[in-house]
């Protein structure tokens, strides 16, 4: 970076941009049940979340290269620029197909400005300072995670739902100005060769891939097998140019090295691993339990509480323990997070959940922070956008991958246990609205509900167990061990 860049201003800009990014998670889900009553089309409901996830998923990698390529500035105000564009079109949107498309739209510029923040970053500062400044946009995604719900609620209570769209602009704007005006790079240097094709196939691969989870997730079993054979065959001309490409747009050579191979497969499991919990822990403290759904959502907020204290944690002492231990500490606090959940019986009281949401967020703070800094100082300074890319890109993907897998596993539990056949999705929904009443009438539903997850809450255990397998196997010396003995990026 150029020394007349204003570091302070800069993280400023950055903080808003993922606040503006990561808000627009949380609080479209809390009004989108407004937003299908004026639109219609309540069967397209699940895809506007998941084409905002597939555009975010594919194009965080394709970003991460280009800024390698062209630098970080303009990548970032690209994506803001897209991110905006895609927001003030969904306020308008006419139709649930025309919300879908405006919020793939955002979903491409979220691909760019999520790792394009943690990257500047790791340029901005070094390693010994950088934890501080990631533990602070750590809380930037908790806050954000909490004040969602909220804001939804009063929007929609008060003005037109397309102000939670429209709210990004002023914030979008001052960002980018704060980029323009203060965040000065050194020239980047252009290549000629720039491996559009594997940009293409990736892309592609990754939208059949999330494609086909979706429609898994579903039950629409078929659909799903013919996108996961688009993906397969994509996948194999992907692997042949990228090997034969002069400059890839994935480094195959990069991503197989024991560093990287191990840490996504860790951030992959950690994404898993929080979907389930976010999408099953709600409902069972819900209807087994019989709480509200205030509780409920309360004990699942204690993993946004447990996130940014293991970040903060991590960024003040991995300097006296090293990333190691700390990698080893997190990947231990997921599985006993998860294995809470699994012990979980009905007459538990609501908060045992809530510690194991705790322990799941202080283990995922501990683990982001700690692979972050450790890919971020394992590669070139010209690689490391794309390896900050790879770490986000897995974490998103392990999202997409836990909401099929896990839906998956509670389907086959629901039906197991209720005779082999499936409960009517009204009995279900009466059940989850009003958990409290007719609990006689609902009784045999209720228990094979309750069975469902905890066969599902198993499967979560015996998943998140792999992040502690994981990490054992990264080495202890070098980056990894003590920041001591840190090896400068060239």
């Amino acid at each position: 970076m150029n020394k007349n860049t204003h570091r302070p201003l800069v993280i400023a800009a950055v903080m808003a941009s993922m606040a503006m990014v990561a808000i627009e998670a949380t609080v479209v889900s809390t009004v989108m049940p407004r937003i299908a009553s004026d639109l219609g089309g309540l069967s397209l409901y699940s895809w506007v979340f998941a084409s905002f996830l597939l555009a975010q998923t594919a194009m965080t990698v394709v970003f991460g290269k280009l800024s390698d390529l062209y630098g970080r500035k303009p990548v970032m105000l690209v994506g803001i620029t897209i991110f905006l564009a895609g927001s003030l079109l969904a306020g308008f949107a006419w139709s649930m197909p025309a919300m879908i498309a405006f919020r793939l739209l955002q979903g491409i510029g979220a691909g760019a400005v999520q790792p394009m923040a943690l990257t500047i970053v790791g340029d901005l500062y070094p390693a010994r300072e950088r934890g501080k400044v990631q533990g602070y946009l750590a809380s930037v995604w908790a806050a954000s995670s909490v004040l969602g719900p909220l804001v939804g609620g009063l929007i929609v209570g008060n003005v037109d739902w397309g102000w939670i769209f429209w709210m990004n602009v002023p914030v979008g704007i001052a960002a980018a100005a704060g980029f323009w005006f203060f965040l000065h790079e050194a020239p980047a240097v252009r290549r000629t060769s720039i491996d559009i094709a594997g940009a293409i196939l990736f892309t592609v691969g990754i939208a059949a891939l999330m494609i086909g989870l979706t429609e898994f997730g579903l039950g629409h079993a078929g659909v799903g097998w013919a996108w996961s054979g688009v993906f397969a065959v994509v996948a194999l001309l992907f692997i042949a140019q990228e090997r034969r490409a002069a400059d890839p747009m994935v480094s195959l050579r990069l991503w197989g090295t024991r560093i990287m191979a191990t840490l996504n497969g860790s951030a992959l499991l950690g994404g898993m691993a929080l979907m389930g919990a976010t999408s099953f822990v709600p409902m069972y403290v819900l209807v087994v339990l019989g709480q509200t759904p205030v509780v409920a959502g309360l004990m699942l907020t204690m993993v946004t509480l447990g996130w940014p204290i293991g970040a903060t944690l991590a960024s003040r002492t991995f300097l006296r323990f090293g990333l190691w231990r700390l990698m080893i500490v997190g990947g231990t606090l997921l599985p006993l997070g998860t294995a809470v959940f699994a012990l979980l019986g009905p007459g538990h009281p609501p908060m045992v959940a809530g510690v194991g949401s705790f322990l799941l967020g202080l283990g995922m703070g501990l683990l982001s922070l700690s692979s972050l800094i450790i890919i971020q100082e394992s590669v070139d300074v010209a690689q490391r956008g794309i390896a900050t890319a790879s770490n986000v890109f897995s974490r998103n993907l392990g999202s997409a991958l836990g909401a099929a897998f896990f839906g998956a596993v509670f389907n086959f539990g629901l039906a197991r246990l209720h005779g082999g056949q499936a409960i009517p999705e009204d009995q279900l929904r009466h059940l989850l609205r009003d958990s409290t009443v007719q609990a006689a009438a609902d009784a045999g539903t209720r228990l094979a509900l309750g069975g469902a997850l905890h066969l599902t809450f198993i499967a979560l255990l015996l998943t998140s167990v792999g992040t502690i397998v994981l990490s054992l196997m990264l080495p202890k010396g070098g980056v990894i061990g003590s920041m001591r003995e840190m090896p400068k990026a060239s």
